[in-house]
């Protein structure tokens, strides 16, 4: 976009002080050569002659100076309305430089925030579809159990309470599946702090094993806290404990009765590490990229109300806070989940 305005203006005002110049330069020019008008008059085009050349060089370097903001000016129209990337970035001097830093530093910032937005508008969307895609199945089967309770359809109370059982399952996975995924879209979406302090280790684990107390004792399975009394944790206390709960639960579900799971740590001069060890079925060494993805569950037989979302909530927990968290397996033999927090 290409406006004449400062230009004339400049024009207009340059030539009116000029003129003013020049006839206060020719008044003297008479006083001083005692009335002589051609001595005047001369020294009066001499004067003009450099005015004449100053005006130039001035209106020159005025309009370059131009010229760069409504390059400037251009390249803006053409992000902002027409959505087209911005070149490359020009490195100049002086007042036009800091202009094309600004200017560039603003672009980056609009389009991160644009990607930002797409980004959520995408994860939204994810999301959503999910949610209602995994809710399909235990809504299916509770109108199925409904229809069968409904007008006494049943008559063996031993299937009827079966039937009741089942549908409290389905229940409970969909009040899991729906709290999970709306913890998870809030940490994905930055919408929980976490607030991160110094904290002793061993209570949080000792917490930890205490939410699954009842469900190892119902599989007659062993879980075993091995944690220095000494060993401060940077973290949020609350959900560290959540992120461990979900690994043993993972840890029981698939370990088979009287199994051993272990929790283990280690403290070093850069690094506090958590390790969850199970003797459960393992984890195909193929299938160990894709175990933290959402509703993804590597054996589907071993519990089959699992929802499969506690891996991808912990993942996010753990990252969330500034950790990073890891998986050894051997199919048939052990995994270990390995949680990383460096100094």
């Amino acid at each position: 976009m290409r406006s004449n305005y400062e230009r004339n203006k400049f024009k207009r005002n340059y030539i009116l002080v000029s003129a003013v110049f020049l006839l206060t330069g020719f008044i003297w020019g008479l006083i001083i050569f005692d009335g002589e008008f051609l001595k005047a008059a001369g020294t009066a085009g001499i004067v003009l002659l450099f005015d004449i050349i100053l005006y130039v060089v001035a209106y020159r370097a005025l309009d370059s100076v131009f010229k760069e903001m409504e390059h400037v000016s251009r390249v803006m129209t053409n992000v902002i309305e027409r959505e087209e990337e911005p070149p490359l970035e020009e490195y100049k001097e002086g007042t036009i430089g800091i202009l094309y830093t600004n200017f560039y530093k603003m672009v980056n910032a609009l389009q991160e925030s644009k990607n930002r937005e797409m980004d959520e508008k995408i994860f939204l969307r994810d999301i959503i579809s999910d949610i209602s895609h995994q809710l399909k199945t235990p809504l299916a089967s509770l109108m199925v159990f409904m229809e069968l309770l409904d007008g006494d359809k049943l008559e063996d109370e031993k299937k009827k309470k079966q039937i009741i059982t089942e549908a409290a399952n389905q229940l409970n996975r969909m009040e899991w599946m729906v709290l999970s995924m709306l913890k998870l879209a809030r940490i994905e979406a930055g919408a929980i702090q976490f607030q991160k302090q110094e904290l002793y280790l061993e209570p949080l684990l000792l917490q930890a094993a205490e939410g699954v107390q009842f469900l190892v004792k119902s599989r007659k399975q062993q879980l075993a806290i091995k944690c220095d009394s000494d060993i401060l944790i940077h973290c949020d206390g609350d959900w560290l404990v959540e992120a461990v709960i979900n690994l043993l639960k993972n840890a029981s579900d698939y370990s088979g009765e009287r199994k051993s799971i272990c929790v283990e740590t280690e403290q070093t001069p850069v690094y506090t590490r958590i390790y969850i060890k199970d003797e459960g079925t393992g984890i195909p060494e193929s299938e160990i990229p894709n175990i933290f993805k959402r509703f993804y569950r590597v054996h589907q037989e071993v519990n089959p109300n699992s929802v499969g979302i506690g891996l991808s909530l912990t993942k996010s927990i753990i990252e969330g806070m500034g950790g990073s968290i890891g998986v050894r397996s051997e199919e048939g033999k052990y995994t270990w989940f390995i949680i990383t927090f460096v100094k």
